[in-house]
């Protein structure tokens, strides 16, 4: 199975065709994201082409492809425009044997592990900031940020494919 996983879109028109365009070129199965969909948050400016509603229209239109997990800016009112679940904490996946728990980051993640045990893995989003790195025997990842990186990262997601992650530059900071 073949898929893209990305997070914190925060509402860029702009950046979220960048992703779409990408997904369909790549033939991937499903679009895992990982939160923070539409608001930019207090902390962050706003990104490029802010266009939430425009968004919503763009991911709407693959809602029977996505698998989507709670970030720390969604709410319930994003969920009742949003033709897919956006509200679960986490979601749980095997990819080739071992469990990947997915989630926004801002609670659980690489710093404050879930219920995990060594060769299990981590997908989280929320600092902006990619990661691939194992800590005590978890595999830790962060696609990075599609709309607003940060530390100097690329507008960015992940590709899993034949049992490997593969960074992709949407485009450069």
């Amino acid at each position: 199975m073949k898929l893209m996983i990305a997070s914190d879109l925060h509402g860029s028109e702009y950046y979220t065709k960048l992703l779409l365009d990408a997904y369909r070129r790549s033939g991937a199965e499903r679009l895992i994201l990982l939160g923070d969909l539409l608001y930019h948050g207090p902390r962050n400016d706003l990104p490029r082409d802010y266009a939430p509603k425009k968004v919503i229209e763009l991911l709407n239109g693959i809602s029977d492809e996505i698998l989507c997990v709670r970030g720390n800016c969604d709410t319930e009112v994003d969920q009742m425009v949003l033709d897919f679940p956006i509200m679960a904490d986490y979601a749980v996946i095997f990819l080739d044997g071992r469990l990947f728990y997915l989630t926004h980051g801002h609670r659980y993640g690489a710093d404050n592990f879930p219920n995990v045990k060594p060769g299990d893995g981590i997908i989280q989003g929320h600092t902006h900031i990619p990661m691939y790195e194992e800590r005590g025997g978890v595999l830790c990842i962060n696609p990075g940020s599609v709309s607003i990186p940060k530390e100097g990262s690329a507008h960015q997601c992940m590709l899993y494919s034949d049992g490997s992650f593969e960074t992709l530059i949407l485009e450069q900071a």
